[in-house]
């Protein structure tokens, strides 16, 4: 007969627990869902904040006429900014600029401006040149004469980008 046994039975282990491969892979979908949704969310954020809001002009010379009423004629630089390109419109350089053309208006006796018709020189798909000399006249006959050469692109319209 066999000896009886002695102290305790031999320890058999635990059985290992099961791995959660479901549990798992569905967290590293969820990880990678979330990563999609906030970078597709940065990406549409950063697109759409230099969107151009409104209406251009129907026509390059239009866009930098309008531009140079809302500078020289109006003094009003919110309407010069709804005439440029979201990717140049800074208000505060927008605004400076409308600042300086009063404090040489207020400089001198009774000044006009005129410009001759915007010309389109350079039309290529997209992107126009349009140049036009700008004149000051005062009532006491002073004259200034300054040659200015506009990059305007189209958007939603024609848009003044760049001044030079």
């Amino acid at each position: 007969m066999p000896p009886p046994p002695s102290g305790y039975p031999p320890y058999q282990g635990t059985a290992a627990p099961k791995k959660k491969r479901g549990l798992l892979i569905a967290a590293i979908a969820l990880v990678v869902i979330m990563v999609l949704c906030v970078g597709g969310g940065v990406v549409a954020f950063l697109t759409l904040r230099n969107a151009e809001t409104g209406e251009g002009a129907k026509e390059p010379a239009i866009a930098v006429d309008e531009f140079l009423t809302a500078v020289y004629k109006d003094r009003d630089a919110s309407k010069a900014a709804d005439r440029v390109c979201a990717a140049s419109r800074d208000d505060e350089k927008i605004a400076a600029k409308v600042a300086e053309v009063q404090k040489y208006a207020a400089a001198h006796q009774n000044p006009r401006f005129r410009w001759t018709t915007p010309k389109v020189d350079n039309q290529t798909g997209d992107r126009a040149t349009v140049s036009t000399r700008i004149t000051m006249t005062t009532s006491d006959e002073k004259v200034a004469d300054q040659d200015l050469r506009f990059t305007v692109v189209q958007k939603t319209g024609w848009w003044v980008c760049e001044v030079a």
